[in-house]
């Protein structure tokens, strides 16, 4: 499968090395962090589940065909890769029920780790983010050399691309985009409307870093900056790039951000306008047509720091990395500045 993220620019130097990953489900472990506390009674069940090998969507499915309510009773904050190991929360509205034994439900590749009551359901996005334990075998380099690299991502973090599994299978869902925005009457499946439009935004956003990474100034504060928390949705604009904010910058308490396309203009001025409006000019297809589309402009970090990183060598050839990722960025992300993508088994 080809990867469309594989051309954009690496920050750090490139991969270190070759190495494989997800061998066994135990080789990708994802453990989803809400964030809020359910507050233990209401209508809606909180499940966190453990599956393996499993989409999402198909163990919602198995949730509400289990519980004897239609699928549209059944929501999750987001969806996770089937290929390893995933701890992740599901939630399903059940007034005036108690529910089934959930243990009822336990399989090979599903298990319920804890159930709790909620009064509102778990919304998409309702994650604080995600705990990643990953293991690389068949490395290729010293290990000098991926401490190294690992250090330097500690120290500076890594461009916050949106991953390959944002686009689909060999990046379709950006031409599906293109195909909905040329035939905007077109009767289309919501979820099916909603990847396709995601997929082009993202495919905006990673063209927008492309060119501040090939600068050098993905990480670095220019005039116009709009500025964003790793761990909010919220942005600012100040006056000016006076010490305080460049300070703030350089110690990865903000992020300078770029934008997330809609209907409305982006906040970004000056040069960092100009970036974003050259790229909107290159994908004219795709900005008029999500500007078409209605969805709101949002923007992301453009710079991606994992936080608590840590690492080991069980033996030369195999890396052990746990770290955690705000909600919306991907590990991929990390692992393609310290690993060769193409060595990975999808």
């Amino acid at each position: 499968m080809s990867d469309p993220t594989a051309r954009l620019p690496h920050a750090l130097g490139g991969p270190v090395c070759h190495g494989t990953i997800k061998l066994t489900p135990e080789d990708f472990v994802v453990e989803e962090i809400l964030g809020f506390e359910p507050s233990g009674e209401g209508e809606h069940v909180f499940l966190r589940i453990e599956k393996r090998g499993e989409n999402t969507d198909y163990v919602a499915r198995q949730l509400a065909r289990f519980a004897g309510v239609s699928s549209r009773n059944v929501s999750y904050a987001g969806l996770k890769d089937r290929h390893g190991r995933t701890l992740q929360w599901f939630s399903i509205q059940l007034p005036g029920q108690s529910g089934p034994d959930w243990s009822g439900l336990d399989s090979d590749t599903i298990k319920v780790l804890d159930v709790i009551r909620n009064a509102r359901k778990l919304r998409k996005g309702a994650t604080s983010g995600n705990r990643f334990e990953l293991t690389v075998r068949d490395l290729t380099a010293t290990n000098e050399a991926l401490e190294k690299r690992l250090a330097d991502i500690a120290r500076y973090g890594t461009p916050n691309y949106f991953g390959p599994q944002r686009f689909g299978h060999d990046g379709q869902n950006i031409e599906q985009a293109r195909a909905l925005f040329a035939e905007p009457g077109r009767r289309i499946d919501p979820h099916k409307r909603g990847l396709y439009l995601s997929a082009a935004r993202s495919e905006i956003f990673n063209h927008i870093l492309d060119k501040r990474v090939s600068a050098g100034k993905w990480d670095q504060a220019i005039p116009g900056d709009v500025f964003m928390f790793s761990d909010s949705k919220s942005f600012f604009k100040p006056d000016g790039l006076d010490a305080e904010i460049l300070q703030r910058v350089r110690d990865h308490a903000i992020h300078p951000s770029g934008v997330l396309w809609g209907r409305d203009p982006s906040t970004a001025t000056d040069e960092a306008l100009q970036i974003e409006n050259e790229v909107a000019a290159h994908l004219a297809d795709l900005t008029e047509g999500l500007a078409a589309s209605g969805m709101d402009t949002a923007r992301r970090p453009l710079r991606l720091c994992p936080m608590d990183l840590t690492w080991a060598f069980p033996d030369p050839a195999t890396l052990k990395l746990s770290f955690t990722l705000p909600t919306g960025a991907y590990a991929t992300t990390v692992l393609r500045e310290l690993i060769d993508m193409d060595a990975m088994d999808a």
